[in-house]
């Protein structure tokens, strides 16, 4: 059995506002690192994790306000500084970029034109920079900049960790064949299938759970795969986002296979499922998710998405493939 390591969930932020491990599989207390704000309260946590140097790549941030609030919808101006060490004591400019709210799905997206508090039921989500590109490893800082309605201008700053190279698969790696757990995998119970089967009974969604990574490859289709615990997720996002997958699987099942592996094998006596272990374990041991990851026809990872992901980005990319052969 593959008994559990730490699991850092990307979605950073809880319905409470605060930056921890809530699908931690440890004790620890929420702890607010990474995080910080401005005296008007304000405070920005980075999402994303596993970022690395010289390809663009998309960061996630979360914004929220000291009473357990959010800061949703509209775009933020981030400004992106590469940290020196204590021998350079100095703070070198990196790139700039423009946020874009992405909300939970199933939530509203034009709700507000503008940056706005609100509630953690009204416009809980992500605000997300596309095609940020780190030259050089080490310890960045995120400084948003977010005219927020009825508050005004609201400045905060995220710290985070840039590496050399990705410590998880990413866009253009071979695609590990995995045999992930399906419908048809016999001596293993319905909810280390999917996790939502130890209180429905079922399997809710059973056309995710068809394919295997590993056959996907070996007859050349397109997977599109999430990584998720919709039962064990404590932040609300991992429901979400593979009621997400479910929905483009309807709409696009002429472009690609849809694939949906559970993190736990048996969360009562954490137990982890060894596809999401040899996708997703970081060098430290930790294994973060939620993760979408986009496999091409040849094997090839197109795209991956961590944390949080815009349903219009995922659906585009689904429609610039060919569609499959019967």
């Amino acid at each position: 059995m593959v008994r559990v390591t730490p699991i850092r969930p990307l979605a950073a932020l809880l319905s409470l506002g605060l930056l921890a491990a809530a699908c931690s599989s440890d004790d620890e207390s929420p702890r607010p690192t990474g995080s910080s704000g401005n005296a008007s309260g304000m405070v920005a946590v980075a999402a994303s994790v596993d970022l690395y140097t010289g390809d663009p790549q998309r960061v996630d941030l979360g914004l929220f306000m000291p009473d357990n609030s959010f800061v949703s919808f509209g775009t933020v101006d981030v400004s992106f500084s590469l940290v020196g060490d204590a021998a350079q004591a100095s703070v070198q400019p990196g790139p700039r970029a423009a946020a874009v709210f992405v909300p939970t799905y199933g939530m509203p997206n034009e709700r507000s034109s503008r940056p706005v508090v609100t509630q953690p039921d009204e416009g809980r989500g992500v605000y997300e920079a596309t095609d940020v590109v780190f030259d050089t490893a080490g310890v960045w800082v995120a400084e948003v900049t977010a005219d927020v309605r009825g508050l005004g201008p609201q400045t905060a700053q995220a710290s985070f960790a840039v590496q050399e190279h990705p410590s998880l698969p990413a866009p253009g790696d071979r695609a590990q064949p995995t045999e992930n757990l399906t419908v048809h995998s016999k001596g293993v119970p319905l909810a280390a299938i999917d996790s939502r089967a130890a209180t429905k009974g079922t399997i809710p969604d059973p056309a995710l759970h068809e394919w295997t990574i590993a056959r996907a490859i070996a007859e050349g289709r397109p997977a599109l795969v999430v990584f998720a615990t919709p039962l064990f997720c404590e932040t609300r996002f991992c429901g979400p986002v593979t009621d997400m997958v479910e929905d483009l699987s309807h709409r696009y099942d002429d472009r690609a296979v849809f694939i949906h592996i559970e993190i736990w094998k048996d969360f009562e006596n954490q137990v982890l499922n060894r596809a999401a272990l040899d996708w997703l374990q970081m060098p430290n041991g930790d294994l973060t998710e939620p993760w979408l990851f986009l496999i091409g026809a040849d094997g090839t990872i197109v795209d991956r998405w961590s944390s949080m992901w815009s349903e219009r980005e995922v659906q585009t990319e689904l429609e610039a493939l060919p569609p499959m052969k019967r």
